[in-house]
């Protein structure tokens, strides 16, 4: 599953970078800087485009701040189309990205990836990156048996 994303930093309003404290996320590739997010992070969070605003908010319920929420930082495409989220108040989100990183593999993503957001029973915004079964392109160079689902693409 993807464990990480990237963005290039000059596609965050310096707003953004400075309310959330993005510098620290800042890494170089090729001599451009990227801002990554990874769920293993001390304090997981995601940017995430919601009703034209981009906003940066936590990252699933896996060091359980929520005792309502899953402990996991994903969920299926299928668990939503079921209605598991619905009672939720769920909302579609895009989460913009330009890497995806998964089993040590960093890969290419071109318009972003879908996610779901819901509130904690305190109101905090919280997103879960939405995962379908693994392409056999994304199984072989990932060996990840899922993978997120993109927005407008396929692997």
């Amino acid at each position: 599953m993807c464990v990480g994303i990237a963005l290039p930093w000059s596609e965050l309003p310096t707003e953004l970078s400075a309310r959330y404290g993005l510098e620290r996320r800042v890494h170089e590739r090729g001599g451009e800087r990227e801002v990554r997010f990874y769920y293993r992070d001390r304090r997981p969070r995601l940017p995430v485009w919601r009703d034209g605003r981009l906003l940066v908010v936590r990252w699933g319920n896996g060091r359980g701040q929520s005792r309502f929420l899953p402990a996991t930082g994903w969920t299926w495409q299928s668990t939503i189309d079921e209605g598991y989220w619905r009672n939720l108040d769920g909302v579609y989100v895009d989460i913009p990205a330009s890497l995806g990183y998964d089993r040590g593999v960093w890969y290419k993503i071109r318009q972003g990836i879908r996610g779901i957001l819901v509130p904690d029973e305190r109101g905090v915004a919280v997103v879960y990156m939405i995962c379908e079964p693994a392409s056999h392109y994304y199984q072989i160079m990932t060996r990840s048996p899922r993978m997120p689902v993109l927005i407008e693409e396929r692997i």
